[in-house]
Formats: C-alpha cells, structure tokens, sequence
C-alpha cells in the first residue's frame, strides 16, 4: 500500500501550481489516500479473459470526400476585397 506523505502533498501541490494553506494539507492527504486506496482495489479483480474495451458508444467517424469548391472566386477577387494591399498580398496592421 503506497503511504501518501505530507511532504507528497506539498510537492504535487507546487508541481500544480496550487496553494495550500497549512489546515488544506492534512484533509488533501486523507483524501489522496483513499483515492490511491480505492484504485488499489482493481487489483483485486481477475480481468485475464476480459477483452480491453476500446469504444463503448458503438459510433463510427463519417468520413466524406475532401474535395475542393472554389465557389467561382479568384485569388484576385478575394484581394480585392481587403482594405489595403501591397504587392498582391493584404495589408495588416503590425502584431508587434
């Protein structure tokens, strides 16, 4: 059985960027050894003749066609429409 520490507490609390106050770590311990105990349980369970299950909703990707509809537009007439071009290219303003 894994012990969890107080000192683990305080670890994974920095690793997740969260801040405990001192009567938090205590109640955050006790709970992260019943869940570490709960899981703990599935070992008991004798899963050698279960099949991994890989999905479970029986839904299936649709897949279409990818294919390519200009609707009739240029690359010029798309230009076109920006506010202000420069050497064929749409001008914005600057990110930076």
């Amino acid at each position: 059985m894994t012990h969890i520490s107080t000192d683990d507490v305080q670890r994974m609390a920095h690793l997740s960027n969260l801040k405990l106050d001192a009567d938090e770590i205590e109640p955050m311990r006790v709970d992260l050894q019943n869940i570490i105990e709960y899981i703990g349980q599935l070992d008991e369970l004798d899963t050698d003749n279960v099949e991994p299950t890989y999905q479970v909703t029986d839904l299936q990707n649709v897949w279409r066609d990818d294919v390519v509809n200009t609707y009739d537009l240029t690359t010029d007439a798309l230009v076109g429409l920006a506010p202000e071009i420069e050497n064929a290219q749409i001008k914005v303003p600057k990110v930076l």
